[in-house]
Order: structure tokens, then C-alpha cells, then sequence
């Protein structure tokens, strides 16, 4: 009976470790994905981590006060891992926002059917490529290995600090806001050579209304060149995966 005990607080452990980690986790957090599909995939991969998961603990010795902050413990490491890879995952998304601003799109607005969210469409197009990539080359396996690695590092009942953890968040919101501005940098760099120019045609032809004349061409060009600067986005996949392993509490 005690073993029984053991083994369901165990299961209760990597379960709680796991359903946080997937309810912020990209693909497996969204809502285009079932409520009771994301539940049973939780339940799944919690069986079977449990199953190869050792748990050196004896439920006998553990007060119940002790067990919901060992459980509260799980979730907050599994919180800050999905939190790490959704923000870093968010690059792209980021990246597409900035270039809408240069080109004159802040005020358009899409829902996203992804998350459910008010989204930038350029935004929600470069995301929908990323993630495209991404399966494609097996991305979501690496999810499923962050969590083997967790429970390698730091078995149930045992987590990162809270140091550690927030320095994880922490460097993972800089690592985004530096890849973002590096994606959009060839396109931010094209739109202000246009701006440059037209101000210059503005000198020369002051009856011009360069106002009117920037604007279809700014779109024109952005468009044009993110269709160029694809690429970026394929060979920020491999990148992306880097910045996982470096980043996250492990």
C-alpha cells in the first residue's frame, strides 16, 4: 500500500511539472488544440515519465503541508521552463511587429487563430512560417526533450532556485528583443534608405506630397523584402534551439 502511496504522489508530481510546463508551452498551449486533447496528452506523457521518472521520496514522511509546496514547486518549474521557450518562441512574432511599424501597418489589426489574441497580420503571417519550419524539422521533439532533461537535472521534488529561475526568464526576454531586432534589421535597413531617399526628392520637388507617395511604397517594398529575408527565419530555427539549451534552468 505504501509503494501504491509512492507511486501515485510521484505521478502527481511529474503530472503537475508537466501540465504547467504545456499550459504556456507553444503548439500544445494554443487553443485551436482541444481542451480535452491538451489534457490527455498531459496525462500520456505523464504516465510515461512517471514510469521511467525515479522519485526518491516516501509519502509516509511527508506532511500534507509539505506536499501541496512540493507540488507548488513542480508547477512553478514548470511554468518558468514553458515561460522561457514561449518568449523566446516570440521572436519572430516580434520581429514582424517592428517591421509593421516601419511600414506604416500599426493600425491594422487581425485575431490571431492561433492564440485567440488581437494580432499584427504581418506578425501572425512570419509566426505561421516559423512554426511551419519548425514541425517540419521536428521542433516540437525538443519540447518533449526539455522535459526528459528536467527530470535529469532536477527529479521530482527538487527544482532550480528562484535565482536561477528568474535569471532564466530574465535572459530569455533580452536573447528575444536582441534575435527580433537581428531578423528585422534587413528590412529596417531598406525602409530607412527609402525614407532617406524620399526626403531628398522632397528637397528636390517640394511640390511632391511625399506623404502620400511614401506610404504604398514603404508597404510595397516591406512586403517585397520580407519575401527576401525569408530565409532568416529558416536559419533562426537551429538558433532558437541554441538559445533553449543555454537558457533554460537545466
Amino acid at each position: 500500500m505504501d509503494a501504491l502511496n509512492d507511486r501515485l504522489f510521484g505521478f502527481l508530481m511529474v503530472l503537475t511539472r508537466i501540465s504547467a510546463f504545456f499550459l504556456l508551452v507553444p503548439v500544445f498551449s494554443w487553443e485551436t488544440i482541444p481542451v480535452r486533447i491538451r489534457v490527455a496528452g498531459a496525462f500520456l506523457l505523464a504516465i510515461f515519465f512517471s514510469m521511467i521518472t525515479p522519485v526518491a521520496m516516501d509519502s509516509r514522511h511527508i506532511s500534507a503541508m509539505q506536499a501541496v509546496l512540493l507540488t507548488a514547486n513542480e508547477a512553478v518549474y514548470g511554468l518558468a521552463l514553458g515561460l522561457v521557450i514561449y518568449v523566446l518562441f516570440s521572436t519572430v512574432k516580434l520581429s514582424g511587429f517592428i517591421i509593421e511599424q516601419e511600414m506604416g501597418l500599426s493600425m491594422s489589426e487581425v485575431l490571431d487563430p492561433l492564440t485567440g489574441e488581437p494580432g499584427q497580420p504581418l506578425g501572425s503571417l512570419l509566426e505561421m512560417f516559423f512554426i511551419i519550419l519548425f514541425l517540419a524539422a521536428n521542433g516540437h521533439h525538443l519540447f518533449l526533450l526539455t522535459i526528459q532533461r528536467s527530470y535529469e537535472a532536477f527529479p521530482p521534488g527538487h527544482i532550480p532556485t528562484i535565482p536561477v529561475l528568474l535569471s532564466g526568464v530574465i535572459e530569455s526576454g533580452s536573447a528575444m528583443l536582441s534575435a527580433g531586432l537581428r531578423l528585422s534589421g534587413p528590412v529596417l535597413a531598406g525602409l530607412l534608405t527609402v525614407l532617406v531617399a524620399l526626403a531628398i526628392m522632397s528637397r528636390i520637388v517640394p511640390e511632391m506630397d511625399i506623404f502620400f507617395i511614401s506610404f504604398p511604397v514603404r508597404i510595397g517594398l516591406g512586403l517585397l523584402m520580407v519575401a527576401l529575408f525569408l530565409s532568416l527565419i529558416n536559419g533562426f530555427i537551429s538558433e532558437f534551439a541554441e538559445l533553449i539549451n543555454k537558457l533554460l534552468p537545466l
